[in-house]
């Protein structure tokens, strides 16, 4: 229905889906078996090799978008606990030419207008509307 929506108010749809990013970079990795067998050998600066290549490809798709495109992101919440959201959402912030859709899998406090990823820690405070479906799409 947001597609339809966006479509309908003039505006371009594209979906950047990276659920499956993080499985695929791990079975291609060289020592693959060994992150299998071991999940500790997962040391922080191989995930941030993964960050990096997540950067790039959706800074890629982010380039291919109209500026008046909805960009919208899906499957942040295939990287938890390995990397932040908030981290992969500021490393692509300049990237953005129209409006970027991150599909949310957490909880919002209005108070502090802060984000939790599934809950995960503290939130982080980000140029961002709740979409309420009970309120916003009829």
């Amino acid at each position: 229905r947001l597609e339809l929506a966006t479509g309908e108010a003039g505006r371009g749809w594209r979906q950047v889906d990276i659920t499956s990013n993080l499985g695929y970079w791990l079975a291609n990795h060289r020592y693959a078996e060994a992150f299998f067998e071991d999940p500790s050998d997962l040391t922080p600066s191989i995930i941030d090799h993964f960050e990096s290549d997540l950067v790039a490809e959706i800074r890629k798709q982010l380039t291919i978008a109209p500026g008046n495109d909805v960009v919208a992101l899906v499957g942040i919440g295939s990287i938890f606990p390995f990397l932040r959201a908030s981290s992969v959402i500021k490393a692509i912030d300049d990237g953005v030419n129209g409006r970027l859709l991150v599909l949310f899998p957490g909880l919002h406090d209005p108070d502090t207008h802060s984000f939790r990823l599934l809950d995960a820690r503290d939130g982080f405070n980000y140029r961002a509307r709740v979409i309420d479906p009970q309120k916003d799409i009829a």
